[in-house]
C-alpha cells in the first residue's frame, strides 16, 4: 500500500505542475478583465473564466492518471460533483475517492493579488461516507503571481511527514525547502485571525475576533497593537501560512454565520468546502492542529457543497490557549454546544 500511495503522490505532483503551468500562462496571456469575467454560476461558487481554464486540463490530466488507479474524482464543475475514472468504472468499483481544487484562491491570482493553491486529498473509497478524516495523501502547489519566480509545493503521506520544494520558474530547478508551523507559545505579536472574507456578518465575526484576543492577551497599551492578522482570501492559503510559520491561529466560522444572516434578511454565506481542506493533512502532518470548532478531527464528507467550520492552530500550545477562548464566545452566541 505504501508504495502505491507513493506513486500516486508522484503522479499528483506531476499534474499540478501541469495546472500550474497551465494557469500561469494563461494570467500571462490574458488581461485581468478577461480572466474576471463571471464564466458561470454554480450552486456551491461563481465561476470565473480563470477557473474555466484548467477545467478542460484537470480532465485530461485525471484521465492519464486512470492507465493505473481507479478513482472517484470529486470537484466542482461536474455533473453532480464527481466521476468515475477510467470511464465505465462504477463508484463501488473505484480504488480511492480523489478530491480536487484545481484553483483554490482564485480571486487572488486573477487580479494578480496574491498566489493561488492547486489542492488534491486522496482517500480510500470507502463510499459515499469517506470523510476529510480518512485522507492518507495529499499534494499542495502554489500558483504563483507572474511577477513572482518561485512555488512552493507540498505534499504529505500520513504518518510520514511533509515534505516541500520550492520551484524556480527561472530555470525550471526544485529545491527541497523545511517548513515548520510556528513553535511561539503566545499569539502576542504573531499573526492571528477570523476569516472575514466576505460582506455580511463581518461585524460579527470581528467582534468574536476582538473577543478572543482579550481573553487571551488582555486589553492592549496604548499605541501598542498586541497582534495582526491577514485575510488571505484561500483556505489552501491559509493552511500554508500556518504550516510555514508565518501565522499562529486562524478560524473560519462561517458556516455558523446563517442563522444571523436569515434574521437579518441575508442570503446563505458561500463556506469553506471539503475540497478546500482537503491538503489540512499536510498541515498536520508538519506539526501544526487543524480541527473542527469543537476541537475534533476535521470529518466532512468528501463532495463539492458541505460547508465546514474549522480552527486551526501553529501548535498544541497555542490549541490549549485560544481554543478555549474561541468555543466560550461561540457558546455565548449560541454557536456551539455548551460543554458536556
Amino acid at each position: 500500500m505504501t508504495d502505491r500511495v507513493q506513486g500516486l503522490v508522484d503522479d499528483i505532483r506531476t499534474i499540478h505542475d501541469h495546472l500550474r503551468e497551465e494557469v500561469v500562462v494563461a494570467t500571462e496571456r490574458e488581461h485581468v478583465d478577461q480572466l474576471s469575467r463571471v464564466d458561470r454560476e454554480e450552486t456551491e461558487d461563481t465561476i470565473y473564466a480563470l477557473d474555466a481554464v484548467s477545467e478542460p486540463r484537470l480532465l485530461d490530466l485525471f484521465g492519464d492518471l486512470s492507465r493505473r488507479h481507479s478513482f472517484v474524482m470529486i470537484a466542482e464543475g461536474l455533473r453532480g460533483g464527481w466521476m468515475t475514472f477510467p470511464s465505465g468504472t462504477s463508484e463501488a468499483e473505484a480504488e480511492w475517492r480523489i478530491i480536487v481544487d484545481p484553483i483554490d484562491g482564485t480571486r487572488g491570482v486573477m487580479y494578480q493579488k496574491r498566489s493561488a493553491w492547486i489542492l488534491t486529498g486522496v482517500a480510500p473509497n470507502l463510499g459515499a461516507e469517506t470523510s476529510l478524516q480518512d485522507i492518507v495523501c495529499a499534494v499542495q502547489t502554489e500558483i504563483p503571481l507572474i511577477k513572482q519566480h518561485l512555488s512552493d509545493q507540498l505534499w504529505a503521506i500520513r504518518g510520514q511527514g511533509a515534505y516541500a520544494e520550492r520551484f524556480n520558474r527561472l530555470d525550471d530547478t526544485s529545491t527541497s525547502i523545511r517548513l515548520r508551523p510556528s513553535r511561539a507559545e503566545t499569539i502576542a505579536h504573531g499573526f492571528a485571525m477570523i476569516a472575514r472574507f466576505f460582506p455580511g456578518g463581518r461585524d460579527e465575526l470581528a467582534a468574536i475576533d476582538d473577543e478572543i484576543v482579550q481573553s487571551v492577551l488582555g486589553s492592549p497599551a496604548p499605541g501598542k497593537a498586541q497582534c495582526f492578522e491577514d485575510q488571505y482570501l484561500s483556505t489552501g492559503g491559509q493552511l500554508y501560512e500556518l504550516l510555514a510559520g508565518h501565522d499562529r491561529f486562524v478560524a473560519d466560522l462561517r458556516p455558523l454565520l446563517q442563522p444571523l444572516l436569515s434574521r437579518r434578511g441575508l442570503p446563505a454565506a458561500l463556506c469553506c468546502h471539503p475540497y478546500d481542506l482537503c491538503t489540512a493533512l499536510i498541515a498536520s502532518e508538519a506539526g501544526a492542529v487543524v480541527t473542527d470548532v469543537s476541537g475534533q478531527p476535521l470529518a466532512a464528507r468528501l463532495n463539492v457543497d458541505s460547508d465546514v467550520a474549522w480552527a486551526g492552530y501553529a501548535n498544541e500550545a497555542i490549541r490549549r490557549l485560544v481554543q478555549p477562548a474561541l468555543q466560550a464566545a461561540l457558546r455565548r452566541r449560541g454557536w456551539l454546544p455548551d460543554a458536556q
